[in-house]
């Protein structure tokens, strides 16, 4: 069960990668940010993508609550021209820790969760580095 959820999840992103990319929502992106996007990779499932910006949430309020960690999605910019679902700002996304990154820096200025059109947490990276 758990290999069909990872096999669904996979494709998920991809597709979602391959919509950003048709809808040319890369065209204004500067290219080393571009680069660092399509460069992460989920840390539970190292050959796999977090995915791009059109599933790309700004996140950076997180706490841990329970001994589990959350993120507060504080993302204000519009979603029609990222093609991604709308999810409302203050909206509570639990992280599992296999999905929280701590191996890249983040040239962002925002902590960043990577979800799927029906919530799945692809990655969590934190704020911060260069």
């Amino acid at each position: 069960m758990k290999r069909i959820i990872l096999c669904l999840s996979i494709f998920g992103c991809l597709t979602g990668i391959a919509s950003a990319r048709n809808l040319g929502q890369w065209d204004a992106v500067n290219p080393e940010l571009r680069e660092w996007y399509e460069a992460l990779m989920q840390p539970d499932v190292p050959n796999a993508s977090c995915c791009g910006e059109a599933d790309a949430y700004w996140a950076d309020e997180i706490h841990v609550k329970d001994g589990k960690t959350y993120a507060i999605i504080t993302d204000d910019r519009p979603d029609e021209p990222r093609s991604r679902p709308h999810v409302d700002i203050g909206t509570e996304i639990e992280i599992p820790n296999n999905k929280l990154k701590w191996d890249k820096s983040n040239p962002t200025g925002h902590g960043i969760v990577f979800l799927s059109r029906n919530r799945f947490v692809f990655c969590y990276v934190q704020p911060g580095g260069v």
